[in-house]
Order: C-alpha cells, then structure tokens, then sequence
C-alpha cells in the first residue's frame, strides 16, 4: 500500500460499536498498529472518556500502549463515573462534549495525521450532550469543515448481534453516513453455531463487509514492551488483513 497523501488532510475515521464493551479500543488500537507499521502517521481522538479519573489511564493510553509511542492521542472531555457521556457530564458539573467541538478537533489532527481514528463510547447514539447529540452528527459537523469520513462498526459476535448491527447500520443510512465495514471485536477461541453463522450474516443484515475479527483476549496485560506490541501486531495483521486498502481506497 502507497503511503502518500493525495489530499492536504488525512483521512478520518469514526470508530464505534453496537453496544459498550464490544472492543472498540482493541480494534482501534489494531488499526493504528498497522497504519504505524506502514509508515504513517497516525491520531487517535477520544472525544469523551467516561469512568476513568484524571491520574488514571484513559482509552487513549490503551491505544497507545498496544500500538506504539509514536501515536498522537487527543482527549477532549474526561469524565469520572462510568455512565453515557450526557450524563456523566452533567453529574460532574462539566461541560459536555459537542459534535462540533470533535469534529473541529479531528479535522485539526488530520491536517498533520495521514489517519485520524475517532473512537466513540459506547454506542452511536449514546447521547454526548443533554439536548441529545452523539457520535453520528459528528460527519454532518465534519461535513460542514469540508471533511467526509466513514464509521468502522465494532460488532459482537454471538447470538442478538444481528438485530443491534442491524438497527446501527440502519441508523447510518438514515443520517447518509457511510458504513465503512464491521469488525468482530472478541472472536471467541470456541465460537458456538451462532456466531458461526453471523460470520455470513452479520455483512447481510449491514449491508457492508464484514473486515476482519480480532480474537478474545488478543491485548496483551503485561504492560508496553517491544515483544507485546510485536504480538499484537502479528494478531492486527492477521485478524484485519487488508483493511488499511478499504480505509484508503
């Protein structure tokens, strides 16, 4: 794959699930392994970290550990209870996170980023603000910034997954927001007859690919050494294949 740009910008990519703790930030992390191990340069935005305090390590950090120390990470609002961003925001007593305010800051980092990944919380409409707004006005915002981007749908893969792929992708297509493609964010190490089938009707029920699975349990826990991001590059390269070629085609 050719890594130069063809635009003044970067290309930014909007990162979310079908629910929470779907692993969004393993897949995150995978793809800024791999656009890294590419020669790339690469920011991963964090518009709003909830359940974490300010001396503890965010999403962001996560990313950072897995993928390497020449990764460029942004947060923009933190905070301390693990609930929906709105809410979080508004029983801490601090301002909340707006669309336009990610959308602003993401077309920022592209300016120096060949590859900005923008990494949701929770859902795509989990609600950022009191008044109702979420990840998926943020392409209308970029839009407005002269900025198109696409959303990479993290997926579970057992029983139930299809209905919430499915009302997610819906969702986009309501909002003409481009569904880049699903990723299975813990394929488990014995997949049972449910999520074997999904494997061929999750891509149906989304009407987009179905880009790669990353195994349950492929982040490593010991820390950031050479060895461990090495493994959980091999894992990125083996379980997303040629998604940098999607995200840049």
């Amino acid at each position: 794959m050719s890594t130069t740009r063809t635009s003044p910008a970067g290309r930014i990519l909007l990162v979310t699930g079908t629910g929470t703790e779907i692993g969004k930030t393993v897949v995150t992390a995978a793809v800024a392994a791999l656009a890294l191990d590419q020669g790339l340069k690469v920011a991963v935005l964090k518009p709003a970290q909830t359940g974490v305090t300010a001396d503890e390590p965010g999403d962001v950090e996560e990313v950072r550990r897995l993928a390497g120390d020449e990764l460029t990470c942004a947060e923009l609002g933190r905070y301390p209870e693990p609930l929906a961003p709105a809410t979080a925001a508004a029983r801490s007593g601090l301002p909340p996170v707006t669309p336009r305010q990610t959308a602003e800051a993401a077309v920022a980092l592209a300016l120096t980023h060949d590859l900005v990944l923008v990494e949701g919380a929770g859902g795509l409409l989990v609600r950022f603000t009191q008044d109702g707004a979420t990840l998926a006005e943020v392409p209308g915002a970029l839009r407005e910034l002269g900025h198109e981007t696409a959303v990479l749908l993290v997926t579970a893969p057992g029983l139930g997954t299809l209905n919430s792929t499915a009302l997610t992708a819906e969702a986009l297509r309501a909002r003409a927001v481009p569904l880049l493609g699903l990723v299975i964010g813990a394929w488990p190490a014995e997949p049972d007859l449910a999520a074997r089938c999904n494997l061929a009707d999750l891509p149906l029920v989304a009407g987009a690919p179905l880009l790669g699975a990353v195994p349950e349990g492929s982040a490593p826990s010991s820390g950031s050494a050479a060895g461990d991001r090495a493994a959980f590059l091999t894992t990125a390269r083996s379980a997303l294949g040629q998604i940098l070629v999607k995200i840049f085609e």
